[in-house]
């Protein structure tokens, strides 16, 4: 097994922090990249990359919150400017990286209907466009000589941290509840399986392309909460109207309101097998 070296964007991050200590575990060692590594020049972001085999880009402002027409900018810029950067200061690295693993979001994907990477309809929408943009800085990487790999995340799932943690509270509570009617698509991985996928995808050369990175049996807002109810013990009996929402957030509701309905096609097509597949052994584990 090679020891790789990986520049890492995002690395503090809930899905970073995780990916650091899941490549550290097996020897890698990992270059946190932060908000001052992008201030500078392109010269000097490949300086600070120097000697990486790998590039894994994770960089974005939180999703959730209302969207002003500033935040926007914000989530655009920290999303689609950071991939730029970096994939511009690979190509000026002595010794090029050889991967180029980088996020991207089932948002990609319109909210009807069920997506796989090869059969489905993108999102004519703020985050469709979004998940459009960064994915088309990624993959000029592939210009710059690196093999590359994008991961379209659903909503991860793990301990610790993510939309989970910002959940339990009001649950534990006997305050959570569905969000409007519950029927909408929610498409998630959990993060173990996430770490795994990343480990693979650095492993294997012949990994590469887009991926979705979702478990292979997605549920509703509904299951999620019949899973978090049953795993806290707690009755669910609220329900948040998905007007109360949009009042709250605007625009920014749409990521509660909406969902994908999507499937990991290419992975399971290669044999990936995911460790959790049901929704309420995967909360039950991240919130034990």
């Amino acid at each position: 097994m090679k020891a790789h070296k990986i520049a890492m964007s995002g690395a503090s991050g809930f899905v970073g922090t995780n990916l650091t200590a899941a490549f550290e575990q097996r020897g890698w060692k990992v270059i946190p990249l932060g908000r001052a590594d992008f201030r500078g020049s392109a010269e000097a972001l490949a300086r600070r990359m120097e000697g990486a085999d790998c590039i894994v880009n994770l960089a974005g402002a939180p999703i959730t919150g209302r969207w002003t027409e500033e935040y926007k900018k914000i989530l655009y810029e920290s999303r689609v400017h950071v991939t730029r950067s970096l994939v511009q200061a690979a190509a000026l690295m002595k010794s090029r990286a050889e991967l180029f693993i980088s996020a991207s979001a089932i948002g990609y994907y319109a909210a009807d209907g069920t997506h796989t990477e090869e059969d489905n309809v993108p999102a004519d929408d703020f985050l469709g466009h979004l998940a459009h943009d960064w994915e088309a800085e990624s993959h000029k990487a592939v210009h710059a000589g690196m093999r590359t790999v994008i991961f379209r995340f659903g909503v991860v799932l793990g301990k610790g941290g993510g939309a989970l943690s910002q959940m339990v509270k009001p649950f534990r509570m006997g305050l959570g509840g569905t969000i409007g009617d519950g029927s909408q698509a929610f498409s998630w991985v959990h993060m173990e399986d996430l770490t795994r996928a990343f480990v693979e995808a650095a492993e294997d050369p012949s990994y590469e392309g887009v991926y979705n990175l979702t478990a292979p049996n997605p549920t509703t807002n509904r299951g999620l909460t019949g899973a978090l109810g049953k795993a806290l013990g707690r009755p669910i009996i609220m329900r948040v109207p998905a007007f109360v929402l949009r009042l709250q957030l605007g625009e920014g509701a749409q990521v509660l309101i909406r969902g994908q309905k999507v499937l990991p096609k290419r992975l399971l097509d290669r044999g990936f097998s995911f460790h959790f597949q049901d929704i309420e052994e995967a909360v039950r584990d991240c919130i034990a």
